[in-house]
């Protein structure tokens, strides 16, 4: 397929609308060393358009109507070291989702929620495995454990209960 995208764009884009889109500029600088391209205020006081790029993807945010539904967003993100930025976003605010851990697929991560409810995987690619491999892994128990717990975090936070649900994940040509 043809990049019809603009130099330094990438042909998806993430939208994030927030409450404060300004703090959401400077929590990204901060946790994921983004670089701010773009602020727009807007005459209500509102930001109507922000761009931040971090690595190769510019992700664009504005802030949220006050008639317009709370959408948080969910991102992933990959950094050079996951232990590293993961602190950087809590210290900046974000909560833990999901310890960060090893998967099957040969990523290390967790998940942290920012201030304003996005939900962010931060991943660090620390080695490369192929597919049959990775569905081999998916029968130890570190990596079995690794998911159910992924899947675990995410159902509680996304859902309000004290306990997620997990189910076992099925190999697509099983």
């Amino acid at each position: 397929m043809k990049h019809t995208a603009p130099e330094g764009y990438t042909s998806v884009a993430p939208w994030v609308v927030t409450d404060d889109t300004g703090a959401l500029l400077d929590f990204i600088t901060a946790a994921f060393d983004g670089v701010e391209l773009a602020r727009v205020p807007v005459a209500d006081g509102t930001i109507g358009h922000g761009e931040i790029r971090v690595g190769d993807t510019v992700v664009l945010a504005f802030d949220r109507r006050p008639d317009w539904p709370e959408m948080p967003a969910l991102l992933r993100v990959y950094v050079p070291d996951a232990d590293t930025a993961v602190a950087a976003a809590v210290a900046h605010g974000a909560t833990v989702v999901t310890e960060i851990t090893d998967s099957a697929w040969g990523d290390r991560g967790g998940r942290v929620r920012d201030p304003f409810g996005n939900i962010w995987w931060v991943m660090s690619r620390t080695e490369d495995i192929a597919p049959d491999q990775a569905w081999q892994r998916l029968s130890q128990p570190k990596y079995a454990d690794a998911m159910r717990i992924a899947q675990e975090t995410l159902d509680a936070e996304l859902s309000g209960r004290e306990t997620g649900i997990a189910s076992t994940p099925q190999h697509p040509t099983a």
